[in-house]
């Protein structure tokens, strides 16, 4: 069994989850005055950390050529955070096979192994793919169709 195969693609399979709810996200809700945590903010904040815990170390990484701190810039568009997306699916491919998987995670607050870094990995992104969705379901009724395995490309 090659276990980072299987990472991929439950990386990619993540990924594409979140990629169905910032498609489906209307316009309205993309940047809702009403809303505490944007829609926006929540989907950059997935992909952010699934591209910095690609990485070998924090010191390793270089953010994302069109990255701002969300906090104090301008909202990412939808066109900008699906061309995130994309680029992280890439990192997803080119640094899962590289990884040592029983090196130490590369980052001081979590203790654990790269392993274990890639799974607490992709259930972040799923966590906030699921909050995305329920966002959508609840005011929208939009559905989400489930992906188990990596997408063909």
């Amino acid at each position: 069994m090659d276990i980072q195969n299987s990472i991929q693609s439950q990386f990619l399979a993540a990924l594409a989850m979140l990629e169905q709810v910032i498609v489906k996200c209307p316009d309205p809700i993309w940047d809702a005055p009403g809303d505490r945590d944007k829609f926006w903010n929540k989907a950059y904040h997935a992909l952010f950390y699934a591209h910095l815990y690609l990485q070998d170390t924090e010191k390793h990484f270089q953010p994302w050529e069109k990255h701002h701190d969300p906090d104090t810039g301008e909202p990412f568009t939808q066109a900008e955070v699906l061309e995130y997306l994309a680029f992280v699916q890439n990192q997803v491919r080119e640094r899962v096979p590289q990884l040592d998987l029983e090196a130490e995670s590369g980052f001081h607050w979590l203790p654990f192994n790269k392993l274990e870094l890639q799974l607490y990995n992709i259930r972040h992104i799923q966590q906030h793919a699921g909050e995305l969705f329920e966002r959508l379901g609840t005011r929208e009724n939009i559905e989400l169709n489930w992906v188990g395995i990596a997408p063909a490309r």
